[in-house]
């Protein structure tokens, strides 16, 4: 039996098929953007569930398209047409089970020496202030 082909080719196939007529590579994407080649071949396979949730999805497929050479905005609309966004928000089924990708992380990091940062500050700032009163 013949597989049934689509009119319209998924977004993924669309999208791994215009990035490699430009001839860029998913190395070039992840070095560029620091998104994990995994995730962008869960793109080019419309795996979302490996794409972070709702508006992160959205600036992941921006990040791919302006690497690949293409318009960022139109490529969002067509991801949302092809995934509407119910269907990517988080919490939902889609969206990465663990809750973190490689940004959160980072991120995540950066607040908590901003935060370790901050009470060394306000301890030096107490001590500093306790010693000059005393003399």
């Amino acid at each position: 039996m013949a597989a049934v082909e689509h009119a319209k080719p998924d977004f993924g196939l669309k999208m791994k098929r215009l990035r490699e007529e430009r001839g860029v590579s998913l190395r070039q994407i992840a070095d560029a953007t620091k998104l994990s080649v995994g995730a962008l071949e869960a793109l080019e396979r419309d795996d979302i569930s490996r794409l972070p949730g709702g508006i992160y999805s959205r600036a992941f497929v921006r990040s791919y398209a302006i690497e690949v050479g293409l318009d960022p905005e139109q490529t969002v609309r067509d991801f949302m047409v092809q995934f509407p966004h119910d269907s990517v928000t988080v919490g939902s089924p889609h969206a990465p089970q663990h809750g973190q990708t490689p940004g959160t992380r980072r991120r995540g990091r950066v607040v908590a020496i901003v935060a370790l940062v901050a009470v060394a500050v306000l301890i030096g700032a107490i001590l500093f202030f306790t010693l000059a009163s005393r003399q």
